[in-house]
This record gives structure tokens, sequence and C-alpha cells, in this order.
């Protein structure tokens, strides 16, 4: 040090401040977000899983539940055997629009993934690692269920039916031309549909008293559109729309109005914003999927290609995203399955692939019927629990009982009564949009 001149010991102090100066401001931002996650985040639940509690005994055993209490004052009181029923989220309802009392649940944890979790999510997905080959038994045949679903859309133009119910999952704006709107406005709008976060629509009308119909890239050179209605959607699976999107999508329309001398007619900011987290409050609590566990006993495995033969017997088709799938005649899926293991279920591997296990999922909001779709699915998890040699399980790992599968029964039909209170039946156009 003795050696060192002024100015280098200056830039030897100069450089220990900046360092200290960059460790504090790192410091100060990791705490700003933690913070401001915590604020957004910070409710904590008990884990269901690890839960300790027993409503009957001291010895019983927790299994998961749609909430702390049951959603309808018809159920029974709660089996020590429960269903593999994971909740994407649980806040607490909103009070805009409140569901029966019978039906209101509780606010429920998010789901924890241990080992042998039953339902797998698309957010979480974890399993534990394969093994080695067992000789399997013989399956019976799988019956032929007649398919459940919506009949097929009309030909031609599509014409939307249901304003009111889209009123209440979407903020809507009104354009009153009074002439006709050129096709290059048009294209204007629809080129913006993407610039929201959320789904839009645009629906015309060619006379006053005419239906209204969805206007697309293709449709919009057809038809002469005097009014217009813009519909951004107020929430999905990934949450609520943002105020500030809806204030873009209400200047967009403010803006293409004037520009077609016509009038604007859009509703209040901070109302529909409200409405959005009402909505979504309410959407967790019915976006529910129900998964039923098949494991192989005494760590054997389960081998690729007798899966895959065994699905194409029972009616499921490979899809793009790893799962096999139970269509209906409109090519809806009305239930789905997938590898409990970490490996996607793709044709092309099904030859080499083992496994300990399949799940088999029903997405509740998106099927109609649920209670019969689901005895459908139960009927061919039976078919390749014997056919497979496993043992069908809950999320515990403990063998699935009657009085599990019954509970999840009760549970499916009271979240469908639910939505069908709320005017948003499972299964129906507006439920495939929020739970797209």
């Amino acid at each position: 040090m003795a050696n060192l001149t002024e100015l280098q010991i200056s830039l030897i102090a100069i450089g220990i401040v900046v360092v200290l100066g960059v460790v504090f401001f790192n410091w100060m931002q990791q705490r700003h977000y933690r913070r401001g996650a915590e604020e957004a985040f910070g409710s904590k639940h008990e884990d269901v899983l690890l839960r300790t509690g027993v409503s009957d005994g001291e010895d019983e055993r927790i299994e998961p539940q749609l909430g702390k209490e049951p959603l309808h004052e018809s159920f029974d009181e709660p089996d020590a055997e429960s269903a593999g029923i994971t909740e994407l989220a649980q806040p607490t309802p909103g009070s805009a629009q409140p569901a029966p009392e019978s039906a209101q649940p509780t606010p429920e944890p998010a789901p924890v993934k241990p080992e042998g979790e039953t339902v797998k999510t698309e957010r979480s997905p974890v399993r534990p690692e394969a093994s080695h080959v067992k000789p399997e038994p013989r399956f019976r045949p799988a019956m032929h269920f007649t398919p459940l679903g919506p009949g097929p859309a009309p030909a031609g133009r599509r014409i939307v039916d249901s304003i009111a119910a889209a009123d209440a999952v979407d903020y809507v704006v009104g354009i009153d031309g009074g002439t006709s709107i050129t096709d290059s406005n048009l294209s204007e709008l629809l080129q913006r549909k993407f610039d929201f976060g959320k789904p839009v629509r645009w629906l015309g009308q060619q006379e006053a008293e005419a239906s209204w119909e969805e206007i697309t890239a293709e449709s919009s050179s057809k038809g002469n559109y005097i009014n217009l209605r813009g519909h951004l959607q107020l929430a999905d699976r990934n949450g609520p729309v943002s105020e500030v999107s809806l204030s873009a999508f209400r200047d967009m329309a403010e803006n293409f109005a004037a520009q077609v001398k016509a009038a604007a007619n859009c509703p209040d900011i901070p109302q529909a914003y409200a409405q959005a987290l009402f909505l979504d409050e309410f959407c967790t609590q019915v976006d529910v999927m129900v998964g039923i566990n098949i494991i192989s006993k005494d760590n054997s495995v389960f081998t690729g290609a007798k899966i895959h033969v065994l699905a194409e017997t029972s009616g499921f088709k490979p899809g793009a995203d790893g799962l096999f799938h139970y269509r209906d005649e409109n090519n809806a899926t009305l239930f789905s399955f997938g590898n409990y293991e970490a490996s996607p279920f793709l044709p092309n591997k099904m030859r080499t692939l083992i496994t300990h296990g399949v799940t088999f999922l029903l997405d509740v909001p998106r099927v109609a019927n649920g209670e019969i779709v689901f005895g459908q699915m139960m009927y061919l998890a039976e078919n390749f629990t014997d056919a497979l040699g496993g043992v069908m399980v809950d999320d515990n790992r403990a063998p699935l009982s009657d009085s599990g599968i019954r509970k999840i029964r009760q549970q499916l039909s009271a979240i469908q009564s639910m939505m069908l209170a709320r005017g948003i039946p499972a299964g129906g156009e507006t439920a495939l949009r929020l739970f797209a």
C-alpha cells in the first residue's frame, strides 16, 4: 500500500463504494419484489395433504377435499377415504352474484404435489421414476358409450344466440353506425384481437333487428354490418383482465367509432374491472380436475405397448399433448388419461415406454352431464385396472374405496350445479371459453 499513489487509492475506494452500492441496490430491489409478491400471494393456507386434523376421529386419514365443508348441504359427512380432486385455486367468493348458500365453498389451498399425487394439472406435474416389466393379465372388451355433448355447429355464418351469457363474462362495447361499415375498417379491428391479453370477439348486425353474427377474418368481407359489438373476455384460467387492457380496449372502440362516424357505447372501466375480479373468483371455485390413479403392484411396471393397445380398444385417441383423449361425436374431449410419471404418452415412443401408472383426468367445467361422463370414465378406469393388473388409488396411494368414488360424484355434481345456477353451464360455449 505504501507504493500506491493517491490516485490508485482513490480508485480503489471508489470501486469499493460502487460494489457496495450495487449490493445495496440489489437488496432493495429483492426486498421490494418480495414485498409485492407477499401482498399479491401472501394468504397462507394449510397443506391439505399434510394436515393432521380429522373430522370423525383422530386416527382417520384425511384426503384432499374441495373445501373444509361440503359444497352442498345435502352431502353426507366426509368419509375417511376421499377422491383425487385438485383445485387450481380457491379464493373467497365475491358478493355481486353469489351462488346459492348451500353451494358456497370455503377457501381451499392451492394443490401441493408430493409423491403419489393423483391429479396432474398443467402447472406442476410431479411423478416418480419407472422400473422393470412384469407379465399382465388379459383385459375384457371395452363398453361402447353413446357420446354426450352439444350438437354440431350450424354451417355458414356463426349466429350468436346467447348475448346475455356473453355479457356476463365479457366487457362489451357497442358501435352503432347506422350505415354500412367498410371491410377495410373491420380488418383494422380484427388485426388487434390479440393486443389485450384476453380473447376478443367482434359481432356484427346487418339490420337493426337481425341476429348478431361473429365476425372473423374470413367472414368480414361477406357482411355489410351497420352495428358492431366488441367483446373482451374478463377472465380465463390465467386470471382476470387488467384494468389497463380494459382501458385500451375502450379507447380503441371510441377511436374507431369516431373514425367511421358512429356512436360508441362503452361501460365504466372500474365497474368492469370489479366484475372481472368477481368472475375470476367464481371460476377458481369451480375450476377442478378430477383424477383417478392406476398404479402397478409390487414395484412392477406397465408397458407402453400394452397401454397403447388398450387405449385404442377402449376408444381413446392419442393427442399431441401427450395424453389419450376420449371424445364425443363432435370431437370434444370428455376425459383423458396420461402417464402417472413425467414422460408424456407420445405415439412414436409408446413401444419402448414403461411406467408405474396412468392417471385418468376429467376437466369438470368443460364437460356437460358430468356425473354420466364420470361414470363412463370410471368404467374404463376399472377396465384398465383389470387389464394392466394394477390397483386404483387415491392421492395418498391408498386403494380408492366405493365411498371415495361416491364422494367424487357428489362434489362433481355440486360444482356443475353451481355453474348452472350462475348461468354458465358446464360444457357450454361460455364455460369452454372461460376454461380454455
